[in-house]
């Protein structure tokens, strides 16, 4: 095993600081049902940072699925979202709705000094990303985006090696990888469902869906520099299923010396949320959450593959995370992958995305 890696296997268990269990758990409220990835409110290894103090979700039937299912307790259920906020008295509220709903959702706790995490993207569209921002600076609260591939031990290695690494040389090219064989494919809920493919709700197709994953990364690894450039092209293979939305999108980013290529399907034959970021004498082929690939100094395949640990507590959970960021034990820097910065540029990079697929030209965000 050649020196870097035997570097990096050390790096491994250092790459985040182990932040102590919060003493006490941080209430914390649920703001819609509709978003599949809520599940994980309810996962068996829920963290015991947080407290979930109500739930609001107007749609009654879904909540009645959800308070039979996990044996909720019906005194925790709002069809009001001001009246929940007020009565449970929540530090922080998590959104789970539709991503149109997000500015509401800041709208209402932002003022009320509430912490908001939403999941991914941000917002809609960079309109609505403003007004949230402008909100929770105003507010002085902290807004954070969710992504599954925040918590990848994988990503966080690519970028270490990369980082810290001296035998790759300068990043020149990422590709990104992201998607599955389609929503209604896979069995979403009709309530997920709906909104994901309205273009308004959800603010497009795979593009929204999954582009964001690529943007959110991509950006992370440029420590948050902005592309110069984004070109993007959309189709819609389906439909009869996506009528109104696209259901593939390819988008390349371009930096002074680097370009990114995000790919987001819901066409692909199997799940995949996987990176390959290529060096000037190197790669890393970020494979899953836990595998990775190493090439180095030029050499040709095969590639040496390691199994990373899970990333330590608290940086292995987005519950554990917000609840450690709202206590105040982990400070959000500008370039990481939650950050509002970030996703404010995750938001320029989509909504240029759009217009340029829709206009079939390149969209220029910086001109050197």
């Amino acid at each position: 095993m050649t020196s870097i890696l035997i570097s990096f296997l050390l790096l491994t268990q250092t790459i985040l600081p182990a932040v102590v269990q919060q003493p006490e758990p941080v209430r914390i409220a649920v703001a819609g049902l509709t978003h599949g990835h809520v599940n994980w409110v309810f996962a068996d290894n829920i963290t015991n940072d947080i407290e979930v103090v109500g739930y609001y979700e107007p749609n009654r039937e879904l909540w009645e699925r959800f308070k039979n299912r996990f044996g909720l307790d019906e005194s925790l259920h709002f069809t009001d979202l001001d009246e929940m906020l007020d009565q449970t008295r929540p530090e922080a509220v998590t959104a789970f709705g539709s991503t149109f709903d997000h500015l509401m959702v800041t709208e209402a706790a932002a003022p009320r000094g509430i912490h908001i995490m939403v999941e991914k993207p941000l917002a809609v569209n960079l309109d609505h990303a403003g007004r949230m921002k402008e909100l929770a600076d105003r507010h002085r609260v902290h807004l954070i985006t969710n992504y599954e591939t925040t918590w990848y031990a994988s990503n966080h290695a690519a970028y270490e090696l990369f980082t810290n690494g001296n035998n790759f040389g300068d990043i020149r090219k990422v590709v990104v990888h992201d998607g599955h064989f389609g929503p209604k494919e896979i069995g979403v809920s009709n309530e997920f469902l709906e909104w994901l493919i309205d273009p308004v709700l959800n603010g497009g197709g795979a593009l929204m869906d999954f582009g964001c994953y690529g943007a959110n990364l991509i950006t992370w690894l440029m420590h948050g520099q902005e592309p110069l450039t984004v070109t993007a092209v959309t189709q819609t293979h389906k439909p009869h299923i996506y009528g109104e939305v696209d259901d593939e999108a390819t988008i390349i980013v371009t930096y002074p010396g680097v370009q990114g290529v995000i790919q987001a399907s819901w066409n692909w034959p199997y799940h995949r949320k996987d990176m390959h970021v290529y060096g000037e004498s190197g790669f890393v082929y970020a494979q899953n959450h836990n595998t990775i690939q190493v090439l180095e100094n030029h050499r040709q395949p095969p590639a040496s593959q390691i199994i990373l640990d899970p990333l330590k507590y608290p940086f292995n959970d987005p519950f554990s995370y917000f609840a450690a960021v709202v206590r105040g034990n982990v400070k959000v820097l500008d370039t990481d992958l939650s950050s509002l910065v970030n996703n404010i540029t995750v938001m320029k990079i989509l909504d240029a995305a759009r217009e340029s697929a829709r206009t079939g030209t390149t969209i220029y965000l910086n001109r050197e």
